[in-house]
């Protein structure tokens, strides 16, 4: 547990660097982002970032969300995770971990997964097509076990 603090402070405090380099200030609303991002371990949409933060008692508004999602995605420190239906998470780019997304399209629930014959596969795949595959995002579509 103190290898996996370890390297969510390390994610946050190269975030925070990166937006200093970019020219943004330590905005209050930004380190709460950040803070509440840097805590996951999956992604979150822009919505429920907003009712986090306000259980918090650190209320932000949407706009001001999507807005620091935005920069956070534009300097690669955030991944934003394509879910279909005009729905869209973010989560925090980690070296040391990847993982892909499971959704149930009848709940909305998003589970994460990792698998190495998946990774193996894609790896073969891209020698197939000499293609050199830089990164990748799979999500799965489907019903969780209890909407099944």
């Amino acid at each position: 547990m103190a290898k996996a603090k370890e390297r969510e402070s390390q994610w946050a405090a190269s975030t925070n660097e990166r937006l200093a380099q970019a020219g943004f200030r330590r905005g209050g609303a930004r380190a709460a982002v950040v803070s509440l991002l840097d805590e996951q371990s999956c992604a979150l949409s822009a919505y429920e970032i907003e009712g986090l933060l306000a259980a918090r008692e650190r209320a932000v508004g949407r706009a001001s969300i999507y807005r620091i999602l935005e920069q956070l995605d534009e300097l690669g420190v955030v991944s934003k995770v394509e879910l279909g239906q005009a729905q869209a998470r973010y989560e925090p780019v980690r070296p040391d971990h990847h993982h892909h997304h499971l959704v149930c399209d009848k709940c909305g629930a998003v589970i994460a997964f990792d698998d190495e014959a998946l990774e193996r596969a894609v790896h073969s795949i891209s020698k197939r097509v000499d293609f050199a595959v830089e990164g990748h995002e799979i999500v799965l579509h489907g019903f969780c076990a209890e909407c099944r």
